[in-house]
């Protein structure tokens, strides 16, 4: 072959392999961001608006689409299975991720959702790293993503929260990080995922950014402009240790000896500022979106839920703190555009669950609202179940709104499991607060298709969960009397934005009804690759360009 033969054929060659980069780029984004920010209800969007920037929540609204009635579809509405079906595009039916912690009928014990004592702890001397996603049965869409690419796209995972980093990532993650507090304040990992923290992640670490957050927080504004929320002074809030009161501001290098040192940034607004810090750091020490094969970076602004907890969902405190947050989005997507290119990426935004109003705030306001007394409850149903079955012992355990029996003891006695797990029904639906009570025979055998039933059948899984199910008042919670918490299928907890924009999005909004579980399908459309193995939900093509 002459020599000029050969060079038109290396050009022709090299023109071929060009076009098939260019139509990857055409068709994929080079990276997916799935953004979950802790315990954002929906109206957090609508209530703080005027005073967000045109950067942040505004840009995803203003260019992407806002699915404005987006719902869970199971309970109970907790941290860890709203990340498991985020990702997975299914529900704990399925997926098993039934609670954050639960009654593991096998082990009879209680078990973690993300614990793994199988695997070593990297970055930390603690058992904090002891985590893992063996506990999850199905893949995720960022899972499926690496298998299409041969795990040449990366996926990466980021939280305050071990649960909120390794839920997301799936079981073939690159990584997932978290942050240890106490007296350490570092981001760690687990031997799950490597042997050593990448030089990055150390540089960071030393870098002093944690330590630079130990300080005063104080409103961003002027705390008189803030008419969103509640007053600064009340009897609806929790606080920190070592402060009389809970109002601004909060002198954090002060308070964190008796706050569990650098944990104390995990209840304020910067503990997001610094995740948005860390996922910063992430895109450039993992070179995130630099090649045709498509990444995936997962981050969980987890501070929100710590507000929450802490100072309830109408407070000063949650109003700073999303204003503040909106800002870090703002800058995290200008170093999106500046790393990866503008139009070379894809984000979604949405949240793990919603939360209550302060009871004792709702009752004020004369809302019917309340608090559960379990104990008694237990008293009550160990005394029936004494003398109805002439035993003391046939209930294991009582958790997440679940009774857990003891089987064997049960069998022992020859009594016939279905009409105990009845008889409890028949018995508890009399007592305070209870609102519905359903059996494990009822969730196995009955479909049900509308209502609180099917969000309780979409969260049972026939394997982990409890032999009864207990639906509460509404606005009844076991809690204390200051702040908020959720679980419940009810609107407040279900509820949450659900926010597309980038390459492949088109610009619009929505009032039709979405669910959780629609997102990682609709993401496997939109990188053309299979969807999680047990998805529940459905593409929403709608958004879709």
């Amino acid at each position: 072959m002459n020599k000029n033969i050969f060079f038109l054929v290396v050009v022709f060659v090299l023109s071929l392999s060009s076009k098939a980069q260019n139509k990857s780029d055409e068709t994929n984004p080079r990276l997916v961001v799935g953004i979950v920010v802790d315990q954002m209800r929906y109206d957090y969007l609508t209530r703080f608006a005027d005073r967000y920037g045109e950067g942040g929540f505004k840009r995803m609204m203003n260019e992407g689409f806002n699915c404005k009635n987006n719902h869970f579809n199971y309970i109970p509405t907790y941290t860890g299975p709203g990340h498991a079906s985020i990702f997975t595009g299914t529900s704990p039916k399925y997926h098993g991720i039934i609670a954050n912690n639960w009654y593991d009928k096998e082990l009879k014990t209680m078990v973690y959702c993300a614990q793994d004592d199988a695997v070593s702890s990297i970055g930390t001397k603690t058992d904090a790293g002891k985590m893992s996603t063996q506990r999850m049965k199905t893949t995720t869409f960022a899972d499926e993503n690496r298998l299409f690419t041969q795990m040449r796209g990366k996926t990466i995972g980021i939280s305050v929260k071990d649960r909120g980093a390794i839920l997301p990532a799936g079981h073939t993650a690159n990584a997932a990080y978290w942050f240890q507090g106490k007296n350490e304040g570092n981001f760690i990992s687990s031997s799950f995922y490597m042997n050593e923290l990448p030089k990055w992640v150390s540089k960071f670490n030393k870098s002093g950014i944690v330590k630079s957050y130990l300080k005063p927080w104080n409103t961003l504004y002027n705390i008189e402009t803030y008419l969103e929320s509640g007053s600064d002074l009340n009897d609806f809030e929790g606080g920190f240790k070592g402060q009389a009161t809970a109002t601004f501001p909060y002198d954090l290098d002060a308070l964190k000896g008796k706050n569990g040192g650098y944990d104390i940034l995990k209840a304020t607004a910067y503990g997001n500022s610094l995740v948005a810090d860390f996922a910063l750091a992430a895109l450039v020490g993992e070179d995130l979106g630099k090649d045709e094969f498509t990444d995936v970076l997962t981050v969980s602004f987890s501070s929100t839920d710590y507000v929450g907890h802490n100072f309830g969902v109408n407070s000063k405190e949650i109003e700073d703190t999303y204003l503040r947050l909106d800002k870090d989005l703002e800058r995290f997507f200008k170093g999106l555009d500046a790393e990866v290119g503008k139009g070379n990426y894809t984000v979604f935004l949405t949240a793990d669950h919603g939360a209550i109003n302060v009871p004792a705030y709702m009752r004020s306001k004369k809302i019917p609202a309340g608090y559960l007394n379990n104990k008694a409850m237990r008293t009550e149903l160990e005394a029936f179940m004494k003398t109805t079955f002439k035993a003391d012992d046939l209930i294991e355990n009582i958790s997440n709104n679940q009774i857990f029996l003891n089987r064997e003891k049960i069998k022992t006695l020859g009594l016939d499991l279905e009409n105990v797990q009845d008889a409890i029904v028949n018995e508890i639906i009399n007592y305070t607060n209870v609102y519905k009570a359903y059996t494990a025979t009822t969730m196995g055998k009955a479909s049900f298709t509308i209502g609180i039933e099917k969000l309780l059948q979409n969260g049972y899984n026939q394997k982990r969960s409890g032999d009864v199910l207990v639906i509460q008042d509404p606005a009844y919670i076991s809690y204390g009397k200051t702040g908020s918490t959720h679980g419940s299928g009810l609107n407040y907890d279900t509820h949450v934005p659900l926010l597309f924009f980038g390459k492949g999005i088109k610009h619009g909004k929505t009032v039709k009804r979405t669910e959780i579980t629609d997102i990682a399908p609709t993401i496997s459309a939109l990188l053309d690759i299979n969807a999680p193995n047990f998805k529940l939900g459905e593409p929403l093509e709608f958004i879709l360009e």
